[in-house]
């Protein structure tokens, strides 16, 4: 199951009574998704994260402040709430899963699973710092559970 991608709308706010309204929809490029080079948060702020213990305070993940918080806590469906880091590990773990287009059901690529993650933020109306937020999580995981991030696949000589 993939999470819908984000659409990016703009109203054209000349319209007036007698016009209505454009609404233009874009559809998301190549472009979009997890790109770790996008992430504004320092290599001490990071490794700080995943040194530490979870609290269990959403605030701790790099990336998240008190509105990216608020947004991933409200939801129509009570079980789509994430209230703190424990359930947030949870969502990121529940996308990673089987890739319908392989032989035998294997699981889904690293690359494929951060991306997941990242558009499931971005439903979640979390703009900012959002590539911060899926490598703070997915690093994070990595250390008990190898493999399930895959660092180097977003290694380049190219900047």
């Amino acid at each position: 199951q993939q999470p819908r991608r984000a659409t990016k709308v703009s109203h054209n706010k000349k319209a007036t009574s007698r016009s209505p309204t454009k609404i233009s929809i874009q559809a998301p490029t190549m472009a979009d998704g997890y790109d770790p080079k996008k992430s504004r948060v320092s290599d001490d702020t990071l490794q700080d994260f995943l040194r530490g213990k979870l609290t269990g305070d959403l605030q701790d993940v790099p990336g998240i402040g008190p509105a990216a918080a608020k947004k991933l806590a409200k939801d129509d469906e009570e079980s789509e709430r994430v209230t703190n880091t424990f359930q947030l590990i949870g969502k990121f773990l529940m996308l990673k899963g089987l890739d319908d287009e392989s032989e035998g059901n294997k699981p889904i690529s690293p690359n494929e699973h951060v991306n997941r993650f990242w558009h499931w933020l971005a439903e979640k109306d979390i703009k900012a710092h959002r590539s911060a937020i899926v490598r703070a999580i997915a690093e994070k995981m990595n250390q008990s559970m190898p493999g399930i991030y895959d660092a180097d696949a977003y290694d380049s000589d190219e900047e």
